[in-house]
């Protein structure tokens, strides 16, 4: 039976596309496409950073970006799920999920791998290139959208989990003790609050911060360290040698 030329089409097309020349070029396809939505990605962080999501409107970064809205759309889906995917790459910019699991197994000691993450964050609060995630982050802790719990979901927890894994380690508690969590909060959080905070205020009213970081790291790491050490030894398991040294503090 002689084929029809809508079937000659779809065997001329199918043997097309299975050829050398249609491969590269779809290849070629996804690879420019990738590139645009990393493009929009990166100019959106830059809108958002400056104007906030309020202000950070698909207009404005479509110029920028020199595409069309409609592309915005075709990448993202919506200017909220455009933002979900800034937040998450703003939070990547503090620390890749990837370099903060590095960071905190590199060590066999969980100590050295602590004074690692803590010389990551001070080294990244000291530097003069500021990337625009961290103006991103602090627009949203002043004021949180509606996608904080996307962020959190895909980018916050997985960390935690690492940071708290690390922690419990050097406590020699279960990653899930209350007192962990505590530790993290102790720990992790004048890291954050350097990063965040602007440089400007910090460079007028604590100049010796930001001077020396190594200097700032090893004391930072001390008072950690020390912290860590007193909650060890708080909720260490009782025996009946300690107990009798507590009771005779307490007298």
């Amino acid at each position: 039976m002689k084929p029809t030329s809508r079937q000659a089409t779809a065997v001329r097309a199918a043997a097309a596309a299975a050829s050398p020349a249609a491969t590269a070029t779809t290849r070629a396809t996804r690879a420019h496409g990738q590139a645009t939505r990393q493009h929009l990605l990166e100019i959106a962080g830059q809108v958002f950073a400056e104007r906030g999501f309020a202000d950070g409107t698909t207009k404005a970064i479509a110029e920028r970006a020199g595409t069309p809205m409609a592309s915005i759309n075709y990448h993202f889906g919506s200017r909220d799920a455009l933002y979900e995917a800034v937040l998450v790459e703003a939070h990547g910019q503090l620390v890749d999920i990837e370099q903060l699991r590095a960071l905190t197994q590199q060590f066999d000691d969980p100590r050295d791998s602590l004074r690692a993450l803590l010389t990551h964050i001070v080294g990244l609060a000291t530097s003069p290139a500021q990337p625009w995630g961290v103006r991103v982050m602090l627009r949203e802790i002043m004021s949180p959208s509606a996608l904080v719990p996307a962020l959190v979901q895909k980018a916050v927890l997985p960390k935690a989990q690492l940071v708290l894994g690390l922690l419990a380690r050097i406590l020699q508690l279960p990653p899930g003790h209350p007192a962990v969590q505590r530790a993290a909060v102790m720990a992790v959080l004048p890291g954050l609050v350097m990063l965040i905070a602007p440089r400007q205020i910090i460079g007028k009213v604590l100049p010796a911060v930001t001077s020396d970081p190594q200097a700032l790291v090893d004391d930072l790491c001390r008072y950690v360290l020390a912290g860590l050490d007193a909650i060890a030894l708080a909720h260490a398991p009782a025996t009946p040698g300690t107990e009798r040294k507590a009771v005779a503090r307490k007298r």
